[in-house]
């Protein structure tokens, strides 16, 4: 951290010895105007005890803990890609805690959203499916596409990820759906088709169909498809490190900076309302 900076932003990284939780980890130490508050893990986790760098050789001062109250403790916010139930219990602590929150996690049920959205009232929250910059400027240019292409054109969301994903569509296919389905005055839940197998019959024209690849360690592609005749648009976003998300996710920090409530998105961050 650079010695200029002589309020940075007091981060705690839920999750901190998985892929995604090293990766912000590593950007926090690198980033000039955080520091490395806390780091949580489930009890179970080999790295309790350890420090939150020590799988890159580093000591970053933070030890992995369990305990939310001690995590949490001295931090403004807690960035969080780990999983619903997990991120539910993390959300309770930060409203206990006056911590705001970055939300990574996708799967979360409908009760789920509305109690993010209750806590929104009492601390600042960030939530998104993807905090890739790419990302959301791609959703901007589907809201854009959609409305030109609104006739004539059927809409398929090919979306793929590494063997360990739990969830399907990914987060981020399902809100390249949203932005589609509202963009063309629909509901989502009334149109998305997830699955096709046996006679389907003819395709219906106001549906968004979703395709799901699941393997290796692709770490994330998405693709919607505008099919109409004589023509095909592909808008097409590729991951090829976690690093992308984790580079949103210390924006998304910087945004929250000094607000008490309300829940946004990375829309917001970048300024694409």
């Amino acid at each position: 951290m650079s010695a200029a900076v002589t309020n940075p932003h007091r981060v705690c990284v839920a999750g901190a010895s998985g892929r995604m939780g090293q990766m912000l980890v590593e950007a926090v130490q690198g980033s000039g105007d955080c520091v490395l508050s806390g780091a949580l893990d489930i009890a179970a986790s080999p790295a309790i005890g350890l420090d939150a760098g020590a799988f890159a050789g580093r000591n970053t001062g933070a030890t992995i803990t369990a305990d939310l109250a001690t995590g949490l403790s001295g931090s403004q916010v807690l960035i969080d890609f780990t999983r619903p139930e997990g991120t539910m219990e993390h959300l309770r602590a930060c409203v206990a805690g006056r911590v705001n929150l970055v939300i990574g996690t996708t799967g979360f049920s409908e009760a789920q959203k509305a109690e993010i959205a209750e806590a929104s009232k009492s601390i600042a929250i960030m939530m998104a499916p993807n905090m890739s910059v790419g990302v959301n400027v791609t959703l901007k240019l589907l809201e854009m596409a959609a409305r030109a292409l609104s006739t004539g054109y059927d809409i398929e969301i090919i979306e793929a990820h590494h063997r360990h994903k739990v969830d399907a569509p990914s987060g981020t296919a399902l809100k390249m759906g949203e932005v589609v389905a509202t963009a063309l005055g629909r509901d989502l839940k009334d149109c998305a088709v997830y699955a096709r197998e046996g006679v389907t019959g003819e395709r219906d024209p106001s549906s968004i169909g979703f395709a799901t690849v699941r393997g290796g360690d692709i770490v994330g592609d998405h693709t919607v498809l505008f099919a109409g005749t004589g023509e095909r648009i592909e808008i097409t976003h590729k991951s090829s490190s976690r690093a992308t998300y984790a580079q949103g996710s210390l924006r998304a920090v910087r945004f929250l900076a000094g607000k008490s409530s309300g829940l946004y998105d990375m829309f917001d961050v970048l300024g694409l309302r």
